[in-house]
């Protein structure tokens, strides 16, 4: 198991290599700025959504990623 660091260290690097250095800071201000509610995210994610229609979702990315 990575600690937290190591998964933030990964997860920086890898806006730098998908944003670029600036707008991955942009990203990051953002994020900060941002009042987020984790539980009401949580809460409202997959509404509409069901096991299978997540599932084809799911299958779709994997065979759209190869």
């Amino acid at each position: 198991m990575r600690t937290d660091t190591e998964i933030r260290h990964e997860g920086v690097a890898m806006l730098i290599k998908n944003l670029g250095p600036i707008e991955a800071e942009r990203f990051i201000a953002l994020i900060n700025r941002e009042r987020f509610d984790y539980t009401e995210w949580r809460r409202n994610q997959w509404l509409g959504e069901t096991v299978a229609s997540l599932a084809e979702r799911a299958r779709k990315l994997r065979l759209a990623s190869k």
